[in-house]
Order: structure tokens, then C-alpha cells, then sequence
């Protein structure tokens, strides 16, 4: 079976892993925009005693706040190195409730469908190859009246000028080449994605940046960044 995911992506992110829990870091974004990440998928669904899956988990930022919040969570990536981050951080920070593992999204929901309460893929579709796959895996992986959280860019002028141009180029809060425009996804494709795979849209949000605070917060422009969730029925 061919794996969904571009060497390329899977070597850049590991490079950096190391520095995944510098909150000064390339990866000081994530560490800005997890609390409100965090309390929008808490709002929606209540993490105690869940069972969740952080899909893309990278170093584990989100993964282990959602442990923090009383969830059992298996996080998943192809990123060796920033799997090893991952778990190293859990360790050293006593999280509990918290596995990580190395497996493909699609292999692990042929192995474990309907498993989840909770399934999270944040800030991953616009790296992956296929993310039609990825969200289709997802929502076999999720159990019948649970949910599904996504993430990622839009593919529009306004995001090409803030998410690639100014976030990499001219304020150099992520490294330069971080996001392909070409791999962004209009909400209205993810949206069909989403349908596709028989999930229900519940709502979305849009991520806006404000350059003179330097803050995230979260709204209704889902021009650059935004977040979708989605149910599967029962």
C-alpha cells in the first residue's frame, strides 16, 4: 500500500524536531494557538474520559494538552524524530493517558475502525499528498456519533500573502518553504472531503493572526487559517 505522506515534508519536520518544545522556537505558533485549538474542540466535545487520536501529532503540542484534559490520547505521525520529541516530553512532563506510535492514519483505520471519540488532524492536510485519504480515514476511525476536528489553510490571494509571504518571508515566524500554496485547501473542498466521507459539518472558525500584538484569536475569517468540525452519525 502506498503511504500518504512526501518524504520531503516528513525530513523537514524532522530537522526541526528538536526545538518542537522551544516555545521561542519555528514552532512558537503552535504553541500560540493550541490553547484556543484546545478549548474550541473542549467547547464542542469534553475531553474527560474520551478516547481521542491526535492524527499528525508532529511533537505532540496537541496531543498532550488533550491528555491534560482527562482524554486517552493515541497520537500518530511518520516523523520518527519528532515521535522521539513526543514522547520524551510526556515522560519528562508526567503526562498521563498519553501513547504515541508511528503508523500510517489509513492503516491504523483498517486496524482499529470506530475506535475514537475524539479524532483531531490539525495543521497536516496541506503536507500530505492525498488529504481526501487522510479525512476519509478519520472518519472510519471515528466511533458513530463522535467527532472530527481539521485544520489547515485556505488557497486564496489573502492567505498566499499572510500565511507564505508574510508569516515565512517577511516576519520569519516559520521557516521559509514551511507551506506549498498549491496544497492549500478552500474550505468548500475540505468541506466536500468531509461529506464525501460521510461525515456531517458542524461548524467552522476562522484563525486570525493581529501582527501589532502578536496574538491568535479565533472568529469568523476563515480567509488564511481555519478550523472545521465535523460529526459522524449515529
Amino acid at each position: 500500500m502506498m503511504i500518504n505522506a512526501d518524504p520531503l515534508e516528513l525530513a523537514k519536520f524532522g530537522d526541526l524536531a528538536h526545538r518542537w518544545w522551544d516555545t521561542e522556537s519555528e514552532f512558537k505558533p503552535l504553541h500560540q494557538i493550541n490553547p484556543l485549538r484546545l478549548d474550541w474542540i473542549c467547547s464542542l466535545s469534553p475531553l474527560g474520559g474520551k478516547q481521542a487520536l491526535d492524527v499528525g501529532c508532529g511533537g505532540g503540542i496537541l496531543s498532550d494538552s488533550m491528555a491534560r484534559r482527562g482524554a486517552q490520547v493515541l497520537g500518530i505521525d511518520l516523523a520518527s524524530k519528532a515521535l522521539k520529541v513526543a514522547q520524551l516530553h510526556a515522560m519528562e512532563a508526567g503526562t498521563e493517558g498519553i501513547d504515541y506510535r508511528e503508523i500510517a492514519v489509513e492503516a491504523l483505520a483498517a486496524e482499529r475502525p470506530a475506535s475514537f471519540d475524539v479524532v483531531t488532524c490539525m495543521e497536516m492536510l496541506e503536507h500530505v499528498p492525498d488529504p481526501a485519504s487522510v479525512v476519509r480515514a478519520c472518519a472510519e476511525l471515528v466511533k458513530p456519533g463522535g467527532w472530527v476536528f481539521l485544520s489547515t489553510l485556505n488557497r486564496n490571494v489573502k492567505s498566499f500573502l499572510f500565511a507564505i509571504l508574510g508569516a515565512e518571508y517577511l516576519l520569519k515566524m516559520l521557516p521559509a518553504g514551511t507551506h506549498e500554496y498549491a496544497r492549500f485547501l478552500r474550505p468548500s473542498e475540505l468541506a466536500q472531503f468531509c461529506r464525501d466521507a460521510g461525515l456531517d459539518l458542524q461548524c467552522s472558525r476562522g484563525l486570525s493572526y493581529n501582527p501589532l500584538n502578536q496574538r491568535y484569536s479565533l472568529g469568523s475569517d476563515t480567509d488564511v487559517n481555519y478550523l472545521l468540525a465535523c460529526r459522524r452519525p449515529l
